[in-house]
């Protein structure tokens, strides 16, 4: 019996598909390529290679390998202000992930399950990030003034007088005020994730612990919450990013010098003093140091978070 060969012309075809779709796609592609590489890759490297260096000015100088990292960590002021500045970074992801993610998770749930209004209401609390975290940091300012702020104005008028203080003068309030304001600003970030993640869990997974006869709680608990893993993950990660970057909120709210008495000083401000208000001969070596462990210490973090959420996601299939 004689085999006839048949000549692969449909793979040639499919092959010849497959890479001018590559191509197109790279067409499309580079264009976020340049400008990903003209101002954020160029710069990372810049900041590195200038954190290396000693600068007289806007001289560079001789190679000093990790002195301006030394720097940081053993002379005034910066032994004591990015400790502190760095704690105050970390309140605002807990104090995000607290009351920022949780209630949007509640939100979020409560208007998957109630459907009426959802749209209307989803952009309600979309709406405040919409505006620049600077013009909120501001108009939030304003009115929390010990002077004509609405908000002391309420307190007294309703009976809380004690309760009126000067919330962004008060060491003990200040970054909490940071915190809650931030996480007021953002809170529709996690509702319409969460939202996305809650509408793409299939219905009958709900009804059938229904029949089983669980309660919404458990239901939540053991369907609901393990299927939105991966939709946590990412917001805890974003989450984790945008904490540590924080810088319009705390200047509005603080100023540059983190007032009061640092209270409100995070790293971003930090590196912004050293680099522009400090007037320091080495101004640009040992910001660029400030700049480069927050970037390694942001992107450390946020791959170990993704290699951890990853890892629950394969558990759960």
């Amino acid at each position: 019996m004689s085999v006839i060969a048949v000549p692969k012309v449909r793979s040639k075809r499919v092959t010849t598909g497959v890479t001018l779709s590559r191509r197109t796609g790279m067409v499309f592609v580079l264009p976020a390529l340049i400008l990903f590489a003209v101002f954020i890759a160029y710069p990372l490297f810049t900041a590195l290679s200038y954190s290396f260096f000693s600068w007289t000015g806007i001289v560079r100088g001789e190679f000093v390998w990790f002195e301006n990292y030394v720097t940081l960590f053993t002379k005034l002021p910066y032994s004591t202000d990015i400790p502190n500045a760095f704690l105050h970074n970390i309140l605002l992801f807990v104090g995000a992930m607290v009351f920022q993610n949780t209630i949007g998770l509640g939100l979020a749930t409560l208007l998957h399950r109630v459907g009426r209004f959802k749209q209307f209401f989803q952009t309600m609390y979309t709406l405040p990030y919409l505006v620049s975290p600077l013009v909120i940091g501001y108009l939030w300012s304003l009115m929390l003034s010990p002077l004509f702020g609405p908000v002391n104005a309420v307190l007294r008028a309703v009976g809380l007088d004690e309760l009126a203080q000067p919330w962004l003068g008060n060491p003990q309030t200040a970054i909490w005020v940071v915190v809650i304001v931030t996480a007021w600003q953002w809170i529709g970030f996690p509702v319409l994730l969460y939202g996305a993640a809650l509408g793409g869990i299939p219905q009958e997974l709900d009804e059938a612990a229904s029949l089983d006869g669980a309660s919404a709680w458990q239901r939540f608990r053991s369907v609901t919450l393990p299927l939105m893993v991966p939709a946590i993950g990412t917001v805890s990660v974003l989450t984790f990013i945008g904490a540590m970057e924080a810088f319009p909120i705390p200047y509005a709210l603080g100023g540059s010098q983190g007032n009061p008495a640092g209270a409100t000083d995070v790293l971003s401000l930090l590196f912004y003093r050293t680099a522009f208000e400090s007037g320091a001969s080495n101004a640009i070596g040992t910001s660029s140091a400030i700049a480069t462990l927050l970037f390694a210490f942001i992107f450390g973090v946020a791959v170990l978070f993704t290699v951890m959420l990853r890892r629950a996601e394969r558990n759960l299939t």
